[in-house]
């Protein structure tokens, strides 16, 4: 049975592209694979003819040839070569690999066929604890972190005395390894190497090849002013060490703004809960409170306060970690009854609340409304 033309095989014109004969070749290749077309006992000789067409018409000068004589340039030695398709399984597993890594050779990483970068370092992270204080005004802090660092002995190379690393035997540098399996080859990073694509046979005595050495280091961390709890600060190329010279990690720093035993923080706005005396309360007058920078600040109570009146002290608050400005701080009374009173506390008070009906107008009006409660409820 004679060939057919392998551009028609393909359905392409004779003077297509090399990239529009790939395009025809990845068509019929979803087209016809045997897995597909279960029902077609002719599905697999099709695949391997269409794989027979791509593996002639990809190379340009088997393409040459068989555009000038046709079949008969793989047959009877006149192009020279071997016979497309005498490889079996071989041919096929090169032209669809080509495609395959056509078609995934970008989300694999877009190293066909090549080595593996030296690896970058892992990222660390360090979490750091800051008062209130420290968080208002900024501060620079010292830190301690263990990590890899790059070997003093080799420079990072993981090899001994200065001596190199060599080619992998396994992938002859390529980093990768491939295996057929059925009509797919399969590609791997290589195990001896680990996609490195080198081998070191004398390894540093310091740091067993690796590269890298554990070391704390003391690195010298600016807080910002306004840094709140969860604020992450990063630090590049302060992780750790990469493999064999490869590029550093980064460092990755986690604030954690301690409690504080006086203010409250909401955003960049602060709450201070300050007791106030029942007579001071009252009678109304000047108290001092403290402020975060340290300082104090003098706020009148109107007579008559009641616990949980606030007034605020604009721009008292936290400064904004980002963008201009600075918050408030909120005083909130909190009006103390007297406690441990003495005989001639209690006589006063007592003479006190006889005088004092007109004097609590919230007490009046629950009382007279529970009262119209208690009469609705026995009609």
């Amino acid at each position: 049975m004679s060939k057919r033309d392998y551009y028609d095989v393909l359905d392409v014109a004779k003077g297509a592209s090399a990239e529009d004969i790939k395009k025809a070749y990845r068509r019929k290749a979803k087209e016809l694979h045997p897995d597909r077309n279960s029902d077609n006992p002719n599905a697999e000789n099709q695949f391997k003819e269409a794989n027979e067409a791509y593996e002639v018409l990809k190379n340009a000068e088997k393409k040459a040839a068989y555009d000038r004589y046709g079949h008969a340039a793989f047959e009877g030695g006149m192009g020279g070569g071997q016979r497309p398709g005498a490889g079996g399984q071989g041919d096929f597993a090169s032209a669809f690999s080509d495609v395959f890594d056509d078609l995934f050779g970008d989300f694999m990483g877009g190293q066909r066929g090549g080595r593996q970068r030296a690896a970058r370092g892992s990222d660390l992270r360090y979490n750091l604890r800051v008062t209130l204080e420290e968080s208002f005004g900024g501060i620079q802090k010292t830190i301690q972190v263990p990590s890899s660092v790059q070997c003093g002995a080799c420079n990072g190379t993981g090899a001994e005395g200065g001596s190199e690393p060599v080619t992998c035997p396994t992938c002859s540098g390529m980093g990768k390894v491939r295996a057929q399996q059925g009509f797919f080859t399969v590609e791997r990073t290589c195990p001896t190497c680990s996609g490195l694509g080198q081998i070191i046979k004398n390894p540093c005595k310091s740091c067993a090849g690796s590269g890298r050495i554990q070391k704390e280091r003391a690195l010298s961390v600016n807080i910002p002013a306004g840094v709140e709890t969860g604020t992450r600060i990063r630090l590049g190329g302060e992780g750790e060490a990469g493999a064999r010279g490869g590029p550093s990690g980064d460092l990755y720093i986690f604030i954690e703004v301690q409690q504080h035993e006086i203010f409250e923080r909401d955003g960049s706005d602060l709450y201070c809960r300050v007791p106030v005396s029942m007579a001071a309360a009252a009678l109304g007058g000047d108290i001092e409170v403290p402020t975060i920078d340290g300082g104090r600040s003098r706020v009148r109570i109107p007579g008559g306060s009641q616990s949980g009146r606030q007034m605020r002290l604009r721009g008292k608050g936290m400064p904004a970690l980002r963008g201009a400005g600075t918050g408030d701080m909120f005083i909130e009374m909190a009006v103390e009854t007297p406690v441990n009173l003495t005989s001639r506390q209690k006589e006063l008070l007592r003479e006190f609340e006889a005088l004092s009906e007109d004097n609590n107008p919230e007490t009046k009006s629950f009382f007279s409304s529970v009262k119209g409660f208690w009469d609705s409820m026995k009609g």
